[in-house]
């Protein structure tokens, strides 16, 4: 029987290999979420020379437990069933194209 920590790693594996279809982004899965960056865009300071996000895939409350991808930043993406969804809204954020 899987894990909610197996299925959230189930997830974040299958939105890395969705994800790395753009072109231009890199993608990095790592123990606690998926890291995406787009080194041909400009980033917004010093601190941070290209867009990038630390997605992470976790249970929703609000979503009666369900698990959901979110921004670094803590801001829901979509479920995480919805894969292509997400992929798009990340790489649509991050200037992919």
């Amino acid at each position: 029987m899987d894990t909610p920590i197996a299925k959230a790693q189930g997830r974040l594996g299958a939105l890395k290999i969705r994800l790395e279809t753009y072109n231009g982004l890199d993608v990095q899965l790592l123990t606690h979420g998926v890291r995406v960056t787009n080194p041909f865009r400009d980033g917004c300071c010093d601190d941070a020379p290209e867009p990038s996000d630390l997605v992470t895939c976790k249970a929703r409350s609000e979503d009666g437990g369900r698990l959901w991808f979110f921004h670094s930043w803590g801001e829901p993406i979509a479920e995480a069933d919805k894969v292509v969804d997400a992929s798009v809204a990340i790489a649509s954020r991050l200037g992919a194209k």
